[in-house]
C-alpha cells in the first residue's frame, strides 16, 4: 500500500508567501489566502474603472472608493458572519466575539453574497440619483467570479476544503485530512482525494466569468438581470460540485452545507430573475 500510495502528489505547499519570525505582535506572515483578496479588490477596482471608459457605467472616482469601501466591508463582514451562522453556529452562541478572529480563518461564500448585496444595495439607495442599485449588481457580478477563482486556489495552496477519497490519477493527498482506515488494503493513514477545490475554480468561477463577461460586453440583457443569472448559475454549479467534497459540517436533510444553502441561492435567482422580467414587461406595457 505504501507503494501505491507514493503514486499520489502528497500536498506540500506552504500558505504563506512570507513568513515571519516570532515577534510581539503575533503575526506569523503574509499568507496567499489574504493576498487573493487583495488581488480581487484590486482586480475589481481596474474593472469599475474600465467600465466607466467604456461607457457601461459612470462613477466618479470619489463614488468608486466608496463603492470599493462598501463591497470590502460587505464580503469580510458577510464572508466571516456567514461562516460562524451556517458552520460553526454553537461556537458563535458560545464565544461571539470569534467572529472577529478572521486570522483562525473561516470565510463562507454564501455570506459574501449575502453581505455584497446587502452593501450595494445600501450603497445604491443613499445615491440613487447617480447610479441605480440595478446597475451596480450586474456590473460587479460579472467580475465576482475572478474571486471566486482566486479564493479556490488560495483554498487549494492552503490544503483546505479537500474532496472526497478518490483513487483517480489526479486525486491528491492532503496532509490536514483526516487519517482513515482502508479495508482492502489495510492501509492507515491519509488517503488520495479530489482535488475539489480546482474543480471549484473551473466550475464555480471559471465557467461563470466567461460566460457572464460575454453576457456584459457582447449581449443585449434586461438591467438587473445579471446578478439573477449568476446566482442561478453559481448555485447550480456549487450544488454539483459538492458531490465531490468532503462535508465540513453535518449534513443537513442528507445534504452538505454547501448544497443544502445553494438551493435558497438557486431559488432567490429565479425569482430576482423573474421579477425583473415581469418589471420591464410592464414597463412595456405602460409605455404604449
Amino acid at each position: 500500500m505504501v507503494a501505491e500510495i507514493s503514486q499520489f502528489w502528497l500536498h506540500d505547499w506552504s500558505p504563506f508567501l512570507i513568513r515571519f519570525p516570532e515577534n510581539p505582535l503575533g503575526m506569523d506572515g503574509i499568507r496567499f489566502y489574504g493576498i487573493a483578496y487583495l488581488l480581487g479588490f484590486i482586480f475589481t477596482w481596474y474593472f469599475l474603472i474600465l467600465c466607466n471608459k467604456k461607457g457601461k457605467i459612470m462613477l466618479k472616482a470619489g463614488d468608486r472608493s466608496d463603492l470599493m469601501t462598501y463591497v470590502i466591508l460587505g464580503i469580510l463582514i458577510g464572508g466571516r458572519t456567514g461562516y460562524m451562522l451556517f458552520y460553526d453556529i454553537n461556537d458563535f452562541i458560545s464565544n461571539p466575539l470569534l467572529i472577529f478572529r478572521i486570522d483562525q480563518g473561516g470565510m463562507s461564500s454564501h455570506g459574501g453574497i449575502i453581505g455584497i448585496f446587502l452593501s450595494v444595495l445600501l450603497y445604491s439607495k443613499r445615491r440613487k440619483e447617480r447610479v441605480s442599485f440595478l446597475k451596480l449588481s450586474d456590473t460587479l457580478t460579472v467580475i465576482a467570479p475572478l474571486g471566486i477563482i482566486l479564493g479556490r486556489f488560495a483554498n487549494f495552496i492552503n490544503g483546505e476544503l479537500w474532496g472526497k477519497i478518490s483513487t483517480l490519477p489526479w486525486a491528491i493527498l492532503f496532509p490536514q485530512s483526516p487519517l482513515i482506515y482502508s479495508n482492502s488494503t489495510g492501509y492507515f493513514g491519509i488517503q488520495p482525494r479530489h482535488p475539489s477545490q480546482l474543480y471549484a475554480m473551473g466550475t464555480e468561477g471559471l465557467i461563470p466569468l466567461i460566460y457572464l463577461q460575454y453576457r456584459f460586453w457582447f449581449t443585449r440583457y434586461t438591467t438587473g438581470q445579471l446578478f439573477g443569472e449568476f446566482l442561478v448559475l453559481y448555485s447550480t454549479l456549487r450544488i454539483l460540485n459538492e458531490c465531490f467534497r468532503e462535508p465540513d459540517a453535518s449534513l443537513i436533510l442528507g445534504l452538505s452545507r454547501g448544497q443544502f444553502y445553494s438551493i435558497f441561492i438557486l431559488c432567490f435567482g429565479i425569482i430576482y430573475i423573474r421579477k425583473i422580467r415581469t418589471k420591464l414587461s410592464y414597463e412595456s406595457h405602460q409605455a404604449r
